[in-house]
């Protein structure tokens, strides 16, 4: 659908740590889609790579709507990409408080010039799996961007 449309396509991960980017890479001629894969596992990177606002983590936190919302607006700013995915979470097994448990995941998906998606997810199960569901929403979230919008 991408390269139909022309579209390339680019990735900001932190709880994945580059899932999605594979994911999307292990399909042949995927270099005619994917641009860029960015792993920002780090607030420092997240910053850095993406220009997310310093004052969102102790506001809101790494793992927050907002910072979901960050991480695909500058991705989308400062790549030469039609659409993209951010990804921010808490894989586990540790990390999680009653407030953000494990299993807790940001996904924001979008496309230029529109406003970014941002769904919550809660997925259950070990450290895999929530990276491993993490990853087919992810998908699922870059596929609806472009069955819904042209550029």
């Amino acid at each position: 659908m991408y390269r139909a449309k022309g579209w390339r396509a680019g990735t900001a991960e932190s709880c994945t740590g580059g899932l999605v980017s594979a994911a999307l890479t292990a399909v042949p001629g995927s270099s005619d889609v994917l641009e860029r894969g960015l792993v920002t596992y780090t607030n420092a990177a997240k910053v850095d790579l993406l220009d997310v606002p310093t004052d969102l983590f102790p506001r809101v936190g790494a793992v927050s709507q907002e910072v979901a919302d960050a991480m695909l607006r500058g991705l989308l700013a400062r790549a030469p990409v039609d659409a993209g995915v951010a990804v921010t979470g808490i894989a586990g097994p540790g990390g999680g408080t009653a407030e953000k448990p494990v299993g807790l995941v940001y996904i924001a998906a979008g496309a230029q010039p529109g406003a970014p998606r941002v769904q919550q997810f809660l997925f259950e199960g070990d450290r895999d799996t929530v990276r491993r569901e993490s990853v087919r929403a992810a998908l699922e979230m870059l596929r609806d961007v472009a069955d819904q919008g042209d550029i």
